[in-house]
């Protein structure tokens, strides 16, 4: 899975592999029956915790307070939303860190996160397993 986001991002000339989606496909791939691991949550939840990074940093600006409170928020958010994805949080303190572009960002982390899902579907068969448990 991580090859595929270095091999795309390679051919993009762009980074898809950032450290909170290596733990979201090492979730996908150990546990794809956890609700962690499901499309839902692997793709709402990193998108909704991009997004609360951005909402941060436009209000607090790029710094480790806001990074703290990004990735707490995101928490809470993806709660609400009913798409728990703990690596996630991660990505809104990547966010609220680094001030990465607003769309260009968030397209490449959806690719990142539809691929990672796409690698997961793909793999279930060999694997035995079933994935995902579902959908929505």
């Amino acid at each position: 899975m991580l090859l595929l986001l270095v091999a795309v991002g390679t051919l993009l000339h762009q980074p898809l592999l950032i450290p909170p989606l290596a733990a979201s496909a090492a979730l996908v791939a150990g546990a794809p029956d956890l609700p962690l691991s499901q499309p839902r949550s692997v793709v709402g939840g990193q998108l909704l915790s991009a997004l609360t990074g951005f909402a941060v940093l436009a209000a607090a600006g790029p710094g480790p307070w806001g990074a703290a409170v990004a990735g707490g928020l995101a928490l809470g958010v993806m709660a609400l939303a009913r798409a728990p994805h703990s690596p996630a949080a991660a990505t809104a303190v990547v966010v609220a860190l680094q001030d990465p572009p607003l769309w260009s960002f968030l397209g490449l982390l959806a690719l990142a996160c539809l691929l990672l899902v796409a690698t997961g579907l793909a793999a279930a068969p060999a694997t035995g397993r079933t994935y995902p448990t579902y959908w929505l």
